[in-house]
């Protein structure tokens, strides 16, 4: 049993191997080290309801501070973690903190999430918003309620979870998206033409193919966006939404496997005895003849989590078994994803004449349910989930 276990990063992955280490029967010490002043908090909220205001930011904590008191873990809040020495084989060493301050471990799991996909052209600056933490949510809330021209450069998720409170704000909103679909690379394109439509039925202008070049500027005030064709887009807005690249830098530096991500087997091991990594900074190459994988998901977070606490301790029978899921809510519009279809899988197509504003898709692979993706069905969703399940 490792006498001290320290935890890199305070998202959902961390706090959920914290949780389990003890679930677990672990009674030595635990440090979970996160470099946000804030208490770890959900995320989900930060692109819906913390924008429209329905949510406010002391509620999206995971937990309070009475719970690591009671729990026996040592909370580090505004602590971020610059370098690592190894002392031990197996994991153990000393973690340096921006501060100076040393931390010693015998084991070691990273939990430090993503940072948002940096468009060079697009910098932080007047009216430029990208969205990750709870700090550029509460910027994006403030100035969102004295926008009145709203551009969205990238029409994935977090893209048009923001547009649809836009709209709901009184905000002219514009998404540009690069590729031919919203939500290309995870959604098929029915899904994608049924969510093109509803954002527009909303009175969101979506354009596709449209590669952003620029923002535009009048006397420092930003006014409006220009694209790759010459085309002018009015903004007293723009939130940049083009994807997550996972931080990988530390370990990379402390000589871990990073490929794509902190590369990780299904067992959320790294390629470091006594050192783990779960959530989105993770990349999973379970087998050789299997493709490697990063899901970024709350759901991958929980049961990545939980394998990366039992190796931690040396109990590999936790494997990684969750059916992945996603969902988003847009609006009205409610998506739900579980499984991992491919594009050439066989699908099959439900509409419901009393409601076109639902859809339910099933992928099989000969003969068998592999996945399936949903707009306003929970029910068809909660059965494909429990089939893929069991």
């Amino acid at each position: 049993m490792p006498s001290k276990v320290l935890v890199i990063g305070g998202g959902q992955a961390g706090i959920n191997i914290t949780t389990a280490l003890r679930e677990f029967g672990y009674s030595g010490q635990i440090t979970l080290a996160g470099e946000e002043d804030e208490l770890p908090y959900q995320r989900p909220p930060l692109s819906k309801g913390l924008l429209a205001g329905t949510e406010s930011p002391g509620a999206l904590a995971l937990r309070n501070r009475e719970y690591f008191e009671h729990q026996r873990i040592d909370l580090l809040t505004g602590e971020r973690v610059i370098r690592l020495e190894w002392l031990t084989p197996d994991g153990g060493g000393v973690a340096t903190t921006q501060s100076g301050r040393d931390l010693g471990f015998d084991r070691l799991a990273f939990t430090l999430g993503g940072t948002p996909r940096l468009l060079p052209t697009f910098p932080v600056g007047p009216g430029v918003h990208y969205l990750r933490t709870l700090a550029d949510s509460c910027r994006l809330a403030e100035q969102l309620g004295q926008a009145r021209s709203v551009v969205i450069v990238g029409g994935g998720f977090i893209g048009l979870e923001v547009a649809a409170v836009a709209r709901q704000g009184g905000c002219a909103v514009t998404v540009l998206e690069a590729s031919s679909q919203l939500m290309g690379r995870v959604v098929s394109p029915a899904v994608s033409e049924m969510c093109r439509r509803y954002h527009e039925c909303q009175g969101t202008h979506v354009v596709l193919d449209a590669v952003v070049e620029r923002p535009l500027y009048d006397s420092g005030v930003l006014v409006g966006v220009r694209d790759s064709s010459g085309c002018d887009w009015e903004a007293d807005l723009v939130l940049v939404a083009v994807g997550m690249e996972p931080r990988t830098d530390l370990a990379e530096s402390a000589g871990l496997d990073v490929a794509g991500g902190i590369v990780v087997d299904r067992y959320a091991r790294t390629s470091r005895r006594g050192v783990v990594a779960a959530g989105d900074c993770t990349i999973v190459r379970a087998e050789s003849s299997i493709p490697a994988i990063r899901l970024e998901s709350v759901p991958n977070a929980l049961a990545q989590g939980q394998a990366a606490a039992a190796s931690l301790l040396d109990l590999p029978t936790q494997e990684r078994t969750a059916t992945p899921w996603f969902w988003s809510n847009q609006g009205k519009l409610r998506l739900q994803m579980v499984g991992l279809p491919a594009v050439d899988d066989d699908v099959t197509e439900v509409r419901f004449d009393d409601d076109p504003s639902r859809l339910s898709l099933l992928f099989h692979r000969q003969g068998r349910l592999v996945g399936g993706q949903f707009l306003n069905s929970p029910a068809d969703f909660m059965k494909a989930r429990r089939a893929l399940s069991s």
